[in-house]
């Protein structure tokens, strides 16, 4: 038996608890992994509670289809089924999975062709299960934005999971980022390499005179209408969130017959390969996932009810053994 974090039903942090069930079985493709360490991010918020009634689609209409959630994680494995040969028993990976999730238990089970890689040397497992989740959001991100060396984006909500990444992605593509945060951040954001940092408390980001071939916003608190002065002729916006009544969906479907100014919204995917890049950036020191809190596996509905808080600044990580 293991402990896990359950929920059975969609809602607040409150319905999930942490219970005894049997440790899963790898398949003969997957792998048995002993989970050191987690997130409570984004996206398990959103799974959890399904306030966008979309996600259901993928979840289970009207309850959860798999009762551990838990997308990104670090751990050792402890076992692989017998056709499995990139992997042994003992390799420390850290991986993401958003279709059956799991990290958020001390053991899960994954196939050995999905979203994981061997975890970059010297790197702790705290770290570690931080590399995926708001990483591979800014990625597709950056990836659909077509934005190259030279170029210049604008990342709104600068101190998240998703755009703590962002600034350094695009530093890593030789991109010049002018980075929006709150102003206990702004040496912070100023650190992961942002050429020019606004503190929205106390300067209008939408007053800057310079234009940006990419203003990606990373929290979903700005709209088209209020940044396309900012954007160049063929400028491109980006936002994690729907927008006021869904227009972000309503405005990317729009963008293939546009030539000028337009709004995209590419839906995220991550491979292996994508994965291993991450962890590859990590490795070199270019990519730095930022942590701002831990919490124990017990503590896990604290964790979800700060999360929503909208306060955290990278990630919340979950410690999941020892």
């Amino acid at each position: 038996m293991m402990k896990a974090a359950i929920y059975t039903q969609y809602g607040p942090p409150d319905v999930v608890s942490i219970q005894e069930i049997a440790v899963p079985v790898p398949k003969v493709n997957e792998l048995l992994v002993k989970v050191m360490a987690s997130t409570v991010n984004r996206t398990d918020c959103g799974f959890r509670s399904a306030s966008y009634f979309i996600s259901r689609f993928f979840s289970g209409l009207f309850k959860p289809r798999y009762h551990v959630l838990g997308c990104e994680f670090a751990g050792v494995v402890e076992a692989v089924g017998q056709q499995v040969t990139a992997y042994k028993p003992g390799d420390k990976i850290t991986g993401f999975n958003d279709k059956k999730f799991g990290g958020h238990a001390e053991y899960l089970t994954v196939a050995d062709s999905d979203a994981i890689a061997l975890l970059p040397d010297g790197f702790e497992f705290e770290n570690a299960a931080a590399i995926t989740e708001g990483a591979h959001y800014a990625l597709c991100n950056i990836r659909a934005s077509k934005i190259t060396a030279g170029q210049y984006a604008m990342v709104y909500g600068a101190t998240g999971a998703i755009g703590t990444a962002a600034v350094q992605l695009l530093k890593h593509f030789g991109v010049n980022v002018t980075a929006v945060c709150n102003s206990k951040n702004v040496l912070l954001v100023s650190s992961l390499g942002a050429d020019t940092v606004i503190d929205y408390a106390t300067s209008d980001f939408t007053q800057t005179t310079q234009k940006f071939d990419v203003i990606f916003d990373a929290v979903g608190k700005s709209s088209f209408k209020q940044c396309k002065p900012l954007l160049t002729a063929k400028g491109k916006y980006i936002s994690t969130e729907l927008g006021k009544n869904s227009e972000n969906i309503f405005l990317a479907l729009l963008a293939p017959f546009s030539t000028g100014k337009k709004v995209l919204f590419p839906l995220p995917t991550i491979s292996k390969k994508d994965v291993e890049f991450l962890c590859s950036l990590a490795a070199s020191g270019e990519f730095v996932p930022v942590i701002d809190s831990v919490y124990p596996l017990d503590k896990i509905v604290d964790a979800y009810r700060y999360v929503e808080t909208g306060q955290k600044t990278g990630n919340v990580i979950i410690k999941i053994a020892e």
